[in-house]
């Protein structure tokens, strides 16, 4: 009975489902293609950007610590999502977990969460693209006009570029997906490894010292600006110090966003069970330990106070007699940002499609092209979305909503795991998350922190964000969702049994 009040939707179910013809995918992608997927994801503007933003105004030196931070929280998440994935291998990600576990309701919310998250972070790294490609064009003296590209473009004609050529690339299948991420994870990892090997020649060790920086009081801002945290404790994170350190790793967060998406195409596994905890974890783990090593690099090249926050690569190049490198850094950015695009786009297409296969979006945005085995209809109305929010609307307000989605999700899933392990206990798991529910509980309390270090009106934004999707969901998805549907059949089986023994 209470399972039945809380909807929840056996694992089985879930993956009974995936063998529908109509809804069937290809499974194309392995445990290498899956770690490539990661790394395209993972690897984006946070490493050319936030290294500087960070190391200047927050860590110092000490900024190669809050990515330590930062990467451990995201690596509680990912053992979580790992157990998950791989016990049940079905598109959707945290959507699907939370359906097996906690129920409809919760699914909707974390699903409604993660078009939040991925939309607004694929729509936001396309105008990130823009201003790059703008910008390696201005060095060549081909800059387009500020108005059609750009962050402040009055319509960012490259960003809806790109977010076609995108959606038309996951049309196509998966597997050419994965092939056009391989060449371009390529081109930017080889782009990282040049600026730590060059680097390497140019680190200066006074420019390690003091590596902890004195902690400092700072402004952070009253009422909805301030941090949550601030709000409701009195307490203010501090510029540099330990707390300054932690405070950064809340801001380098931004950098790991994506891992997860890598769980969103488990139906598209060739043995889900093995290579998909091999690719979550494996991807982090790489994006990771180049973060640490890029920080470490620039910080020992250039004074942290003397970075640049909106190129601290290039200029700090740029400051050892090696401006030339900056194109090279530029180049490595673009293809970066456009990996990064397609897999987000990826992974809210395969949310969605979850969702319409479900009932709580209409069942005719599920159909699998019969070709290429993709979810062609959902796939194309995703990248007219993300090319609209691109193409037409000031992102730099919105953009913190992606942090405080993907912070929630991890919140969800790392609760998740607890509850199927003490509800479904026989179910085979490959991968197993150790000490739970200790670990956890550790992986929730940690993302919760992280979540109250941003501000007050991120919170009432991301609010009304779930406000409006409690309204989508009880006025349409709760009545006509599989769940419903199949209730009501039995519903009305037994009403004929009923009167044919009277």
């Amino acid at each position: 009975m209470a399972t039945n009040k809380a909807r929840v939707k056996s694992v089985e179910e879930s993956i009974r489902d995936t063998e529908e013809p109509e809804h069937q995918l290809k499974k194309n992608l392995s445990a290498l293609d899956l770690t490539v997927f990661g790394v395209g994801v993972i690897i984006g503007t946070g490493i050319f950007v936030l290294t500087g933003v960070v190391a200047k105004d927050t860590a110092g030196p000490a900024v190669a610590l809050s990515f330590v931070v930062a990467g451990i929280v995201c690596g509680l998440a990912a053992i979580c999502y790992a157990e998950f994935a791989s016990t049940v291998p079905v598109a959707g990600s945290a959507y699907t977990f939370s359906y097996a576990t906690l129920g409809e309701l919760v699914a909707w919310i974390i699903g409604w969460d993660l078009v939040l998250e991925l939309a607004l972070g694929g729509a936001t790294v396309a105008v990130g693209w823009s201003g790059y490609l703008n910008q390696l064009l201005g060095d060549l003296g081909l800059a387009l006009p500020t108005s059609i590209a750009g962050d402040e473009a009055t319509v960012n004609i490259p960003a809806i570029v790109i977010v076609a050529v995108m959606t038309a690339v996951l049309v196509l299948g998966i597997k050419l997906s994965s092939r056009v991420t391989s060449i371009i994870v390529a081109i930017k990892v080889a782009i990282v490894l040049l600026v730590i090997v060059v680097g390497l020649f140019y680190v200066k060790a006074a420019n390690y010292s003091p590596f902890i920086p004195p902690a400092e009081p700072t402004e952070t801002g009253s009422g909805w600006t301030a941090p949550l945290i601030q709000t409701l404790f009195g307490f203010a994170p501090s510029t540099f110090g330990v707390g300054g350190i932690l405070a950064g790793a809340a801001i380098v967060f931004f950098a790991f966003i994506g891992f997860d998406v890598v769980a969103t195409a488990a139906e598209e596994t060739k043995e889900p069970s093995r290579d998909l905890p091999r690719g979550i974890i494996g991807s982090l783990v790489i994006c990771t330990v180049l973060y640490v090593a890029v920080s470490l690099v620039v910080v020992g090249m250039q004074q942290y106070t003397e970075l640049s926050t909106a190129a601290p690569l290039a200029d700090a190049f740029r400051s050892v007699g090696l401006p030339f490198l900056s194109g090279a850094i530029s180049v490595g950015a673009l293809a970066g940002l456009t990996s990064v695009v397609m897999i987000l786009m990826l992974g809210q297409s395969r949310v969605l499609f979850a969702m319409s296969r479900d009932h709580l979006l209409p069942p005719a945005l599920a159909s699998v092209h019969p070709r290429f085995g993709t979810p062609y209809k959902i796939t194309i109305i995703t990248g007219a979305f993300v090319a609209v929010l691109a193409g037409f609307i000031p992102l730099d307000v919105l953009a913190e909503l992606v942090n405080i989605g993907t912070l929630f999700a991890f919140v969800l899933v790392s609760i998740a795991v607890i509850v199927l392990r003490r509800t479904r206990p026989e179910l085979p798991r490959s991968f197993r998350v150790p000490l739970v529910p200790f670990v956890p509980a550790l992986s929730a309390l940690a993302s919760i922190y992280l979540m109250l270090n941003l501000p007050g009106d991120t919170w009432a934004r991301f609010g009304a964000w779930m406000l409006l999707g409690f309204v989508v969901y009880f006025l349409y998805g709760r009545g006509r969702s599989r769940f419903s549907q199949r209730g009501a059949a039995e519903r009305a089986a037994a009403g004929q049994r009923a009167g044919g023994e009277r």
